[in-house]
């Protein structure tokens, strides 16, 4: 491994074929174009608006499998309060801390194969709150008769929005500054989720449920202060540390 970004045989930009990009250009002002003054007229975008007022939900909430729950959700609707909206943000909180746990086991796994012990204890102990965080959210949807198991809309799609984040920090060719970036994306979308999920608990009147949620954004507020801290230093020290050929870090 080396140590960190270095100047390699990276052919990707134009400047490594000056013949080729000479001959681009001059093609490029021969041809007329069309400045696309009003995106929204193009053909390209009329398709997708089809698409879009054509196509069905993206899933739904299931209703709540016991006797309990039921009841509760049929309370909450009289009241004019639609529980299945609160029930799929709360399974999206579900979703992403799981995703985030399995974000931190890679970023682990990478610091130590590349030998960056120093920061080990922090990820280490973020890794177990975001499991702590995922069983406050897990009881939250039982306390309210909901299933934990199932998958939300909104779950659904932040599990597709994670899924860039898990192959950057699972990839073995990242290092481990660039892995620390998903993390840092990470923390500020799961900051963002317990604000929301708060005020959402507090508008429902599950205030012992909010002031749960309360000490979970406190966690998630320090987590984000520490991976920032991190990828600052990691960066700063990628910038400053000369070309060692000899080291087998790679960070």
């Amino acid at each position: 491994m080396k140590e960190h970004v270095h100047i390699g045989s990276n052919r990707t930009g134009i400047q490594m074929s000056p013949l080729d990009s000479k001959r681009m250009m001059q093609v490029a002002e021969k041809t007329p174009t069309t400045p696309m003054t009003d995106f929204s007229q193009s053909e390209f975008v009329k398709i997708r608006q089809e698409y879009i007022q054509e196509s069905d939900d993206i899933g739904s909430v299931p209703p709540p499998g016991s006797l309990k729950g039921m009841a509760s959700t049929g309370a909450e609707l009289l009241q004019g309060i639609r529980p299945e909206a609160f029930i799929d943000k709360l399974g999206e909180r579900l979703a992403f801390e799981r995703t985030g746990a399995r974000l931190y086991e890679s970023v682990i796994t990478k610091c130590q194969a590349a030998g960056v012990t120093e920061i080990l204890t922090d990820l280490m102990r973020i890794h177990q709150e975001e499991l702590e965080h995922f069983e406050i959210v897990k009881n939250a949807i039982e306390q309210i008769g909901a299933d934990p198991t199932a998958v939300t809309p909104c779950a659904d799609a932040n599990g597709v929005t994670a899924m860039g984040l898990l192959q950057v920090a699972a990839d073995p060719r990242t290092t481990v500054t660039q892995s620390l970036q998903t993390l840092l994306m990470a923390e500020l979308t799961d900051n963002a989720g317990w604000e929301l999920l708060i005020e959402m608990a507090r508008k429902a009147n599950m205030d012992a449920m909010a002031d749960k949620f309360e000490a979970a954004l406190s966690a998630e507020e320090e987590h984000l202060m520490t991976i920032t801290s991190i990828y600052k230093q990691m960066n700063f020290d990628d910038m400053e540390r000369g070309e060692d050929k000899s080291s087998s870090r790679h960070i």
